[in-house]
């Protein structure tokens, strides 16, 4: 058990960003027009610890934006940056492909200077996300490098609120730099080109301790809805004392809940769990990995009348498992099948590392081609040695077998698929128009893992 002093943890935090609390997103009106600012911004995450970076409305993350399935929803994003062209990408949303916010479905980059309205019917229901969809290679001052994201929450038109408090959490890393990782997961490292790595790390845009802690009493539900909006790492985070009771995978109910210890978020990955309020303390949610709590990916959870300073506590060996959630395979025939191969191509010391689908690479890969209302199968084949959580745009998919372990039911936008590993995923071609399907690492997409899928 580890307990970690509050006045120590101010007191290094002038130096190394880590601190006790988070700073939960206002609660939000439900209504249907809203406003975004693109602007350069600075945020102090621990005491004495500021960034630069963009942002929404100057703040990290940005507003909660709150409507009911179905509503209409129009959102003007304003481009205050000078020089910089932006677009938004609403994630997880199945809307019209004039308003997904990619360039490369044709979907025009917002200028500096000007206005651009997005109009939509918001669905489906559930925790959804929107963030910068721009191209940054090197730049580490454009896109999901920056603190350009937030939460989109979709109301369902039933929702019987089985909770007694609700707080919206975003993980992120900040102040990336590329460095040469000798990590032979990631290739051998004579061969292996520059990684990203980082310095701090945030729930909600305040390292661990800096700010107000999350404030519960015995016996509450309280419901976390949980974003990874990193632009390159994963993570695993846990409750001492506490588990999780999983409810909902990208937003999307899960076919069987289950309790656990550890969740696990990659890159682009949203969960929704409830946590029963029934260990008294003051304990340190956070991430499992030392070096990254260290870091300041975390928060205090405070209990109503408890004292002393936050206490760790390695949670119980776990492994994360899509599978448990899921229900049991079922054989249904499909329109057509894609079999998919990613590679990577090492960049050599001091280069970048460049991505494969099928042995090519963004502009030059092949297109998925489907016809409205057919059903097809994507065989992910990851051959690197990194994880990959493969996104599909304006389209929800259901997860049929991962890591060699066949299911049903799970539907999400985004799956992590491990090194070495395969994945099977079905969609329903239900929403015409280019979709972008791609790798959500920012720097595998930006240097060739994309391609689109086209309806004929």
């Amino acid at each position: 058990m580890d307990r970690l002093s509050r006045g120590a943890f101010l007191t290094a935090a002038a130096a190394v960003p880590i601190a006790a609390g988070v700073s939960l997103p206002a609660a939000a009106q439900r209504r249907s027009h809203y406003a975004l600012t693109m602007n350069l911004t600075t945020s102090e995450i621990a005491p004495g610890h500021t960034i630069e970076t963009i942002a929404y409305n100057d703040t990290i993350p940005g507003p909660l934006i709150r409507v009911r399935e179905g509503e209409q929803v129009t959102i003007d994003v304003t481009n205050k940056l000078c020089g910089i062209d932006d677009i938004v990408h609403w994630h997880g949303l199945q809307v019209p492909v004039s308003a997904d916010g990619a360039m490369e479905e044709g979907d025009p980059m917002i200028e500096p200077g000007t206005t651009y309205r997005y109009t939509f019917v918001a669905k489906p229901a559930g925790t959804r996300w929107y963030h910068a969809h721009a191209i940054a290679k090197t730049d580490f001052n454009r896109s999901l490098y920056t603190g350009q994201f937030g939460f989109f929450y979709i109301e369902p038109k039933n929702d019987p609120g089985r909770y007694d408090k609700e707080a919206f959490i975003a993980l992120r890393q900040w102040e990336p730099s590329w460095v040469i990782l000798q990590d032979l997961r990631r290739g051998p490292p004579a061969d292996n080109g520059l990684e990203v790595n980082y310095m701090s790390a945030s729930f909600n845009g305040r390292a661990l301790g800096f700010g107000d802690p999350i404030r519960v009493r015995q016996g509450q539900r309280v419901l976390f809805r949980l974003l990874n909006a990193d632009a390159t790492m994963d993570a695993s985070i846990a409750l001492p004392a506490h588990r999780f009771t999983v409810l909902a995978l990208d937003g999307n109910p899960v076919p069987v809940p289950q309790t656990v210890d550890v969740l696990y978020l990659a890159p682009g990955e949203r969960i929704d769990a409830v946590v029963e309020m029934n260990a008294p303390g003051v304990w340190v949610f956070g991430a499992t990995q030392n070096a990254m709590r260290t870091m300041g990916m975390g928060a205090v959870v405070e209990y109503a009348g408890a004292r002393g300073d936050p206490v760790w506590q390695a949670p119980p060996p776990s492994q994360w498992d899509y599978t448990i959630f899921a229900r049991p395979p079922v054989t249904r025939d499909v329109d057509g099948i894609f079999p998919l191969t990613f590679d990577k191509i090492p960049g050599g010391r001091g280069g970048y590392n460049r991505w494969t689908i099928n042995g090519k690479s963004w502009p030059d890969t092949d297109h998925l081609v489907v016809q409205r209302g057919k059903r097809y199968r994507i065989v992910l084949n990851n051959q690197s040695g990194d994880m990959h959580p493969i996104h599909l745009h304006r389209h929800t998919f259901e997860v049929t077998n991962w890591t060699g372990k066949a299911m049903s039911g799970l539907m999400k936008d985004v799956v992590a698929v491990p090194g070495r590993k395969t994945a099977e995923i079905e969609f329903v071609a239900d929403n015409p128009g280019t979709s972008l399907f791609h790798c959500h690492m920012q720097d595998h997409q930006d240097f060739g893992f994309m391609t689109l899928v086209t309806y004929t």
